[in-house]
């Protein structure tokens, strides 16, 4: 089976990780037909969209997408474009499996957890009131005549709409893949002791779902306390599910215990459509040099190959990453004991050293 794909290299170091990650997918023998397209600052620079109509058609025709980093044009009235995507389509899932492997250096080896974090509400939906506008004062004025919370002058207020219908869709999601992962658990975090109506809500929500599912063992954690105990006992951790903005700090400090955001690959999965990428920016100072690490994007491949229903390849991909990772020989700078360590390879060889193992 051929499976039609949008391929969007990104800008900076984007196009060297991402040659690198398809020639080792394709490599795996899966047999991919692949749609080229392009987003970013090079785009922007050319046409004035970083995020041209062509880029969204090919992904709403072929419904997944593997994608390097890019670039925000500064003023371009793009907050983001991963935001804007994961808006157009609807991504409302975003996975990042955040797995320690051997031969990287960091504090916490144990570390095997998956952060299944909301994309589309929370205060990262963007309802946000400027300070000294029309309608902040409107709104200041709202909460202190009709709900007795006055604010203090000269504020800015965010909205922060936690909803049932994304806390249930987001939760089903992480026991879903905890079910099609052989994940024994899924922790809910939350600070449902002090926002009750809006955490309260994805907390009562959590567990209504966690009821349909009842081989899969489910907890929750007050969010302070569940980064005190990753940090202190990761081992005790499998699936984490979170609104969207404790996930995209939770997702990070994930990605530091494992060695960095280098080696954190990334899903953001909807009912219609799926992208993967790497969670790390594009770092164009390194733009040509044939130097940066492409793990994130080449395991962000990882998720997309068992995504696509090819886990036997998914694996063997995985394996053939962390080997190279083990024997510590051809990896890129940020993977050696020192970082002028003269023996690192470039991505392309990083690349050739993973297709080799997989052979």
């Amino acid at each position: 089976m051929t499976h039609s794909v949008t391929f969007i290299p990104g800008d900076g170091t984007g196009p060297e990780i991402a040659d690198a990650t398809r020639r080792v997918l394709e490599a795996t023998g899966v047999e991919f037909d692949w749609d080229f397209q392009d987003a970013g600052v090079d785009v922007y620079e050319s046409e004035g969209n970083p995020l041209p109509e062509r880029t969204l058609e090919s992904i709403r025709e072929r419904g997944v997408a593997i994608k390097g980093p890019t670039t925000t044009p500064v003023g371009s009235g793009f907050r983001s474009i991963n935001v804007a995507l994961r808006k157009e389509f609807d991504l409302y899932a975003c996975i990042r499996p955040c797995k320690a492997y051997e031969g990287v250096r960091t504090r916490f080896p144990e570390t095997d957890v998956v952060i299944v974090r909301e994309n589309t509400e929370d205060l990262y939906a963007g309802i946000e009131f400027e300070k000294g506008s029309d309608e902040v004062e409107k709104l200041r004025r709202f909460l202190a005549d009709e709900l007795q919370s006055p604010t203090r002058d000269e504020s800015g207020i965010s909205i922060k709409p936690i909803s049932v219908f994304g806390s249930e869709r987001i939760v089903e999601a992480a026991f879903n893949y905890a079910e099609e992962n052989g994940r024994g658990k899924v922790t809910a975090a939350h600070k449902a002791n002090i926002m009750k109506f809006s955490d309260g809500l994805f907390l009562e929500v959590a567990r209504q779902v966690a009821e349909r599912h009842p081989d899969i063992e489910f907890e929750d954690r007050i969010i302070d306390n569940l980064c005190n105990q990753l940090v202190s006992r990761p081992e005790e951790y499998d699936v984490i599910v979170l609104p969207n903005l404790y996930g995209d700090i939770v997702s990070d400090l994930g990605a530091g215990m494992i060695g960095g955001l280098g080696l954190a690959p990334g899903a953001n999965i909807g009912s219609t459509g799926a992208i993967f990428e790497a969670t790390h920016g594009s770092a164009p100072k390194y733009k040509g040099q044939n130097r940066v690490n492409p793990t994130a994007l080449l395991l962000s491949g990882v998720l997309m190959l068992r995504h696509l229903g090819q886990a036997e390849e998914a694996d063997r991909m995985e394996r053939g990453i962390a080997e190279v990772i083990r024997k510590g020989e051809k990896v890129t700078y940020d993977l050696k004991p020192t970082r002028d360590d003269p023996s690192a390879v470039g991505t392309s060889e990083f690349a050739d050293a993973v297709i080799e193992e997989m052979s």
